[in-house]
């Protein structure tokens, strides 16, 4: 799925099922060594994804610790992205002269739980939901958004190294071209010399999933 909506300069692996047999280095397993199985079935898997997309990529599938607040720490080079949900683990990798950031996020395809929604979004963005919801129903648009800046944040940290709320970000859905874009309302960091202000990304509906994806692109990256 991811495929469709990421540049072909980016490698893709993804699983609905779980991958047994991974080897992980001492930094990956300390970060689940007392976590119950779910969260290490989640983590080992995602792990073993996201070195097949480095394989696919050519590059050296190796270990990806974690770094700075929890965010997998890359091989020299290469940016990177993970995500993990009931049914779907996926990890996608580019080198990073073709891709500045990448960011993806794959969730269950069901409204967010009750009372979630006045935490992840703003006035205007509940506006929003509310057309779209009534234009097309079949879609948790709540939980999309939801995915949409759990997205924006995995490729806003990497440059800038800092916390994104989800107040800082207002999110533009497009319903028909299946794309949105996030506009910061905080600083963004500087790249050659300009400001970001904003991302932009896709996102699908499939399998009973929302997923969403943000790559940053040089320009010759298609």
């Amino acid at each position: 799925m991811l495929e469709r909506l990421l540049p072909s300069c980016v490698a893709v692996h993804e699983s609905d099922v779980d991958i047994g047999e991974v080897d992980l280095s001492a930094e990956e397993e300390a970060v689940v060594a007392r976590a119950v199985d779910k969260r290490r079935r989640e983590f080992t898997t995602g792990r073993a994804c996201a070195r097949r997309a480095l394989a696919r990529l050519g590059a050296e599938p190796q270990p990806i610790p974690p770094g700075p607040r929890g965010a997998p720490r890359w091989p020299s080079g290469v940016v990177g992205s993970i995500t993990h949900c009931e049914g779907f683990r996926a990890g996608a990798v580019a080198w990073a002269e073709d891709v500045v950031t990448l960011g993806i996020d794959a969730e269950p395809g069901a409204p967010l739980p009750a009372g979630l929604l006045a935490d992840v979004s703003l006035p205007r963005e509940r506006e929003q939901l509310e057309e779209l919801a009534r234009v097309d129903p079949a879609v948790s648009w709540d939980r999309l958004l939801f995915s949409a800046k759990e997205s924006v944040y995995k490729a806003w940290f990497p440059l800038a190294e800092r916390w994104l709320g989800f107040e800082d970000a207002e999110l533009t859905i497009d319903r028909e071209r299946g794309r949105f874009s996030a506009r910061l309302l905080v600083p963004g960091p500087v790249l050659g010399g300009e400001t970001l202000n904003r991302f932009d990304g896709r996102w699908l509906t499939e399998r009973g999933l929302v997923v969403t994806a943000i790559a940053l692109s040089r320009p010759w990256c298609r």
